[in-house]
């Protein structure tokens, strides 16, 4: 009887040990939450990634915990937001979805802050205000979310607040909280500054520029306008930027102006614009159009867009009016297709060096007389 006690003990150890064991073959085994040596918070790669991950980045990363940010946009990720979000939701906000549930096994958190208002007395758009309760409704087996409110439409002195309600989830330490934002501003500004001498996001791997273009090659600029989470994310543009690139261009972004001229253009609308996209993108168009250095504009936009289907139709309809430069409006959606997307570049590039061509002259007698 005795031996047959030990024998069955022997077998639960025996089993325990392979149990162990197999956890460790085949695919590497994920470490649970007591195991890691540091808190996970997961970054998804879409909506204002584009503008403020160098920021959050830093910021966690100084409160001592392991960053991770969604793999790069793809078919899968967007095939995966499309299935759990709602129809009517416009093609960033589904592929924000994706890049959740892309991260949704990997971290212990993920940050999805609810962003009413980025500067006083203007507000984003309505679906950045539900976005923590629209990713809680659509996607199951979540990890929690850090969702707080970033609402500055008042004043921004509830900003230490805030990123003290931020870094709580990591630590109680307010003075290491203080301190990490500090130093995550600085990186901030860096990469702020980056964009403004005209290397743009997709140029950059965090702050380490990894694309430096020489502009004395290009002599024709082409304006590129949109949400950055359009223009900057390279599957949903379908690679927009390297294209006009490959064609001798030099592309500019409404990120390359200086603010103060934007906001000094905007304010010659006939109302304030109280969207913030809205003002920065106006105030980018109605500058570009006094610019002779600037051959083009392209509006990139996102089918479903709200904010898109009004700024785009002023900053058209003010370009045809006040400026003789071509504008082309390119409208995305989970179904366009890339060739035809790319017919459409190819003609406004060549529409773009034929007027540099011949635009000036005019056939008399089977001479060129220029016109100027």
């Amino acid at each position: 009887m005795k031996n047959r006690s030990t024998f069955f003990i022997l077998m639960k150890i025996c089993l325990k040990f392979f149990q162990i064991a197999n956890n460790y073959i085949g695919e590497k085994r994920v470490p649970d939450r007591k195991e890691r040596m540091h808190m996970r918070i997961g970054i998804p790669r879409g909506l204002f990634y584009y503008y403020y991950y160098p920021l959050w980045t830093k910021f966690f990363e100084m409160l001592g915990a392991e960053v991770v940010v969604s793999k790069r946009t793809n078919k899968q990720i967007v095939d995966s937001g499309v299935k759990c979000t709602v129809d009517d939701a416009c093609l960033p906000v589904k592929v924000y979805h994706g890049h959740v549930v892309d991260l949704k096994d990997e971290v212990d958190f993920i940050f999805v802050p609810k962003i009413m208002s980025i500067y006083e007395n203007e507000y984003i758009c309505p679906k950045f205000c539900g976005l923590p309760e629209m990713v809680k409704s659509s996607i199951k087996d979540l990890p929690p979310l850090i969702d707080t409110t970033i609402d500055f439409y008042k004043s921004k002195k509830k900003l230490l607040k805030t990123v003290q309600e931020i870094g709580k989830h990591i630590t109680n330490d307010k003075n290491k909280i203080k301190f990490a934002f500090e130093e995550a501003l600085k990186q901030h500004k860096s990469y702020m500054g980056h964009m403004k001498s005209g290397i743009l996001p997709t140029d950059m791997d965090g702050n380490k520029i990894v694309y430096y273009m020489d502009t004395y090659k290009h002599k024709q600029k082409i304006l590129l306008l949109g949400h950055p989470y359009n223009i900057y994310d390279e599957y949903l543009s379908m690679n927009i930027i390297e294209k006009l690139r490959k064609n001798n261009l030099e592309v500019i972004t409404q990120d390359t102006f200086d603010t103060t001229l934007i906001n000094k253009k905007a304010e010659m609308m006939d109302k304030k614009m109280f969207w913030s996209f809205g003002r920065k993108v106006l105030g980018a168009a109605l500058y570009a159009m006094e610019q002779e250095d600037i051959q083009g504009i392209i509006y990139l936009s996102s089918f479903g867009c709200g904010i898109d289907s009004v700024i785009a139709d002023i900053i058209e309809r003010r370009t045809r009016r006040n400026s003789n430069k071509p504008f082309i409006l390119l409208t995305l959606d989970e179904h366009t297709g890339e060739a035809g997307i790319d017919t459409r570049i190819e003609a406004f590039v060549d529409m773009i060096k034929w007027r540099g061509k011949n635009e000036n002259y005019i056939s008399t007698y089977g001479k060129y007389v220029s016109t100027r």
